[in-house]
């Protein structure tokens, strides 16, 4: 593309300087004179601009805008960025409509701002980026791009006063753009859409301005806002110059300290980064995610606001919870004797327990508290970093404080994801069979293995047109299944759905890695396209299946019915249920195989690619078109696996992403499943590398009534992760209403991991035999009262438990008329018992909180804790409706 520049106005490359007279024209990625002399006179440029070639096509746009402020800035490729020293030395940067930076580049990035750099930003920035890289941004922007609005909408101030900086006429009108999510206690939304909740269309930190649309496009907004926007941003981070139009705003120089120019804007470089990028990618996210695990940097003395410094309070008072939780629940589950003597046991316990190391872990506590209560001062005497000093001092000394040397596991899953390339490392049956071992040493009760990837079969079958060809002379699924059961542990299929092959997958085989799987390559029709024909969308590594084919869905249920028939998995795990991401605010959108194409016209009279987001209802009838693909095969897959074998659970692993904006770039829309009653288990890939941001994840899922009778168990993602760091999350998860955890990968279970694994969820040398809440939902449901009660016991023991005195016996009461319906129903299943059992926890929840009243006021995470613990039983029970139906139709087939 070709960029004509007015001459008011020299571009300054921030490689080189490269005057423009008014009739040249630059192209991104020609190289540039380098030795050419000035010839006009320009201030120094306070901005770098940069550029790529996603926002290539709105550069003319962009330069135009830039053109009207009159301030005088460099252009940076994004492809010349390697270190922090390669983002110059410039105060900010402005980064319009940049939606992938690499791994190095973010990194890059963090420690520039660190130097005290600022950032301006525009639209969905590092929204295709790898994982990693979308939280690290997050953290330097203080929010991240959340979903594309349909229409344009009117940009409002905030309800709270706005800052005294956002005082430029000419900000305030019709946008299209998309809705951003602050990163709370660090972010301040200073402008909202005008829709009922009031989302954030822009978003600033001490260091950072975010626009909610992407700047410079006439389709987005006009030039006239976004240069009022850009005006004020640019204010609040550095002194802008007086525009004037008669003086031009080039730079005689524009120092960097890159010492390398020519190689910079090749193509040839360019292609060579792109041809070796998924390879270095993996390293660097490993870099990146070490980095990006807390926020809270020991050193800095950066400022610390009011919503930071609650956060921050927040933060530690509820690690103290869970330390304090973790405790009572190693009491608590500790090996019990008969329950005639049990409280007598208890007493026993509580005296050895309260020795040294408890009298420890209380100081520790209580020195955390005054941590907590103390951060406020800290902060308004702006003591910033002995404040994030002691802070992390204190978390830290809490984390120690686990007691990870006991066990404290109540009644879960305990759910692994095993990969293709770990099944493929063991070889053989007995590889397979150490890797076994350890998982249920290490209390796993619950193996999710991965039988088809890339659209190959791990196993020899007479479906597929080919088994993966990394496994040879050996059956890893009939080992798999043959090693879980011995063991007291299930075995779940784990199945790409939709997605056909693997780039990274091909150069593993050494083959072309546009080849699109053994599937597709066999029967090309099936494929799924992007709306400019691709296969594999850009950006990503994956060709997909059509859904709305019916020869595609035909052949999936028929390979499907072959694992479960053949092989004795005790479940099926649905993975890339789903379309690939796309973003139709961008013109990004896939689904566009031949079968959707033709059914979509039929239905409609319209070819759907010739649709556009600007036709409102046509477009939403495309979208839910896709959706209902994906979700008529979910109840295809669910009917048939009942209609095989009625006790297989059905599970599903899916995006936490908010529904809205899921259906739009994923037609994902797995609340219509549970609800259904399509599926057992819903498992969010809630992946964060510390325990706010995952809490945060997963939250919103855990507390849906969407949800029907399943079961949500929340994704952990091991990588990285310190061991103390992923004890915490599993801590959390125990506290909230779930009934278990998938912890992802089987790889990363390190040897620190597997023995603390081995002390608090699992025993050497024992066979498993606790119920699993999926399997056995009642027994498992009673076995958590169980411990709930004995954690009542203690705390009363401790004199900890402020109920008051004349309510202790109705509070004894009640809970023994709750144990003992759940006693009954648990040992012989029946609807009645059920529906009394249901009732009588519905009442003792209902008084409990009246109980609990003042000692919510004394230890409010406790508190939350047991409610927590009641609504996972609620839950178990309304799950153990659909289990009890199945029992029951077994129990008439055996009769008949």
């Amino acid at each position: 593309m070709k960029l004509l520049v007015a001459p008011a106005l020299v571009v300054v490359n921030c490689l080189n300087i490269v005057p423009v007279r008014a009739t040249e024209t630059l192209s991104p990625q020609t190289p540039q004179p380098q030795n050419q002399p000035l010839q006009l006179a320009a201030a120094p440029p306070v901005l770098s601009v940069v550029q790529s070639q996603e926002n290539s096509q709105h550069w003319a746009g962009i330069t135009k805008r830039l053109q009207t402020i009159g301030v005088p800035y460099c252009v940076l490729p994004l492809s010349s960025v390697k270190s922090a020293a390669d983002w110059g030395d410039r105060n900010v940067i402005f980064l319009p409509n940049i939606e992938t930076l690499t791994p190095t580049q973010a990194i890059a990035l963090e420690a520039w701002v660190n130097k005290g750099g600022n950032i301006i930003a525009s639209g969905p920035v590092g929204s295709l980026s790898a994982p990693g890289v979308r939280q690290l941004l997050k953290n330097i922007l203080g929010s991240y791009w959340g979903f594309s609005l349909q229409d344009k909408q009117q940009i409002n101030p905030p309800k709270t006063q706005p800052p005294t900086w956002l005082n430029q006429k000419g900000i305030f009108g019709q946008v299209h753009g998309g809705v951003l999510l602050p990163n709370d206690g660090i972010s301040k939304v200073v402008a909202v859409w005008s829709l009922q909740d009031r989302p954030a269309a822009v978003v600033a930190t001490q260091n950072s301005t975010v626009f909610g649309w992407r700047w410079g496009t006439d389709v987005a907004s006009s030039s006239e806002l976004d240069t009022a926007w850009l005006q004020v941003a640019l204010n609040r981070h550095i002194s802008i110059p007086t525009n004037n139009q008669n003086t031009a705003t080039s730079a005689p120089n524009c120092p960097t300290p890159i010492p390398k120019t020519a190689s910079t804007t090749s193509n040839t470089s360019t292609n060579k980064v792109n041809t070796v990028a998924p390879n270095r990618q993996d390293e660097a996210i490993d870099q990146l995610e070490q980095r990006v695990r807390w926020d809270v940097a020991p050193n800095s003395n950066q400022p610390i606001n009011a919503d930071e410094a609650t956060a921050l309070q927040q933060q530690l008072e509820n690690l103290i919870g869970r330390v304090e939780s973790a405790h009572l629940a190693a009491l608590a589950n500790a090996p019990q004797p008969h329950e005639s003597q049990a409280l007598k046991a208890e007493d026993t316990q509580l005296n050895t327990a309260t020795s040294i190391p408890q009298s420890n872990t209380e100081q520790v506590l209580a020195q955390a508290r005054i941590v907590a209560n103390n951060l406020p001062r800290l902060i308004a005497n702006k003591n910033y970093a002995l404040a994030r000093q002691q802070w992390l001092l204190a978390r830290n000394n809490l984390w120690k404080q686990f007691p990870v040397d006991r066990r404290l596991a109540p009644a879960e899953i305990r759910a692994v994801w095993l990969d293709r390339g770990t099944i493929v490392r063991a070889g053989n049956e007995q590889g397979l069979s150490k890797i076994f071992d350890r998982l249920a040493q290490s209390g796993i009760n619950t193996v999710f293995f991965e039988v088809v990837n890339a659209g190959y079969p791990i196993y020899p079958s007479q479906v597929a047109p080919q088994q993966n060809p990394l496994v040879r002379d050996w059956d890893p699924l009939a080992a798999g299944v043959k090693l879980a059961h011995e063991r007291g542990m299930e075995l779940h299929a784990w199945v790409w759905t939709f997605a056909a092959g693997n780039q990274r997958h091909n150069e593993i085989l050494n083959i072309n890695s546009d080849y699109p799987g053994p599937v597709l390559a066999a029967h090309p029709q099936w494929a799924n396209y992007d709306q400019q024909g691709r296969l594999i969308p850009q950006g990503q590594t994956k060709p997909f299946f059509d859904p709305a084919n019916p020869e595609v869905r035909q052949y999936l249920l028929k390979l499907y019915e072959e694992i479960v028939t053949r092989y004795n998995v005790d479940g099926l795990q649905l993975d890339y249920i789903r379309y690939p991401f796309q973003d139709p605010s961008a013109g990004r959108t896939y689904g566009y195989g031949q079968a959707a194409r033709t059914q979509f016209q039929k239905l409609t009279g319209v070819d759907p690619i010739s649709i556009t987001p600007a036709q409102t209802q046509l477009w939403q009838q495309w979208t839910t078109f896709r959706t209902q693909q994906v979700d008529s095969f979910v109840t295809d897959v669910s009917q048939m696996l009942r209609q095989k074998r009625k006790n297989l659970i059905l599970s599903v692993a899916v995006f936490p992403l908010p529904e809205a904006e899921r259906i739009q770039k994923l037609q994902q829309n797995w609340e219509v499943w549970a609800r259904r009653g399509d599926v057992d288990l819903i498992i969010p890939m809630t992946y964060a590398q510390d325990t706010v941001r995952f809490q945060q994840l997963a939250q919103p899922w855990i507390a849906s009534s969407q949800l029907g009778s399943a079961l949500l168990i929340p994704g952990i993602r091991l990588l990285s992760l310190p061991t103390l760091g992923a004890f915490d999350q599993l801590q959390l998860v125990r506290d909230l209403p779930v009934s278990g955890y998938a912890l992802f990968a089987a790889e990363n279970v390190n040897n620190e991991l597997h023995k603390l694994f081995v002390n608090t969820q699992g025993k050497l040398g024992v066979i498993i035999n606790e119920p699993v809440p999926h399997r056995d939902p009642l027994k498992s449901a009673l076995t958590r009262y169980s411990s709930l009660q004995r954690e009542w016991r203690l705390v009363l023991h401790q004199e900890k438990l402020q109920i008051p005195q004349n309510s202790i016996s109705e509070f004894h009461n009640q809970a023994e008329v709750l144990q003992n319906a759940l006693t009954q129903v648990a040992n012989s299943p029946s609807a009645s018992k059920l529906l009394v059992a249901k009732s009588t926890l519905v009442r003792f929840q209902a008084q409990f909180r009246v109980w609990m009243r003042q000692q919510n006021l004394h230890n409010t995470y406790q508190c939350k804790t047991w409610e927590n613990r009641l609504a996972t039983i609620e839950r178990l029970l309304r799950y153990s409706e659909r289990r009890l139906d199945v029992t029951s139709q077994k129990s008439i087939n055996k009769r008949e």
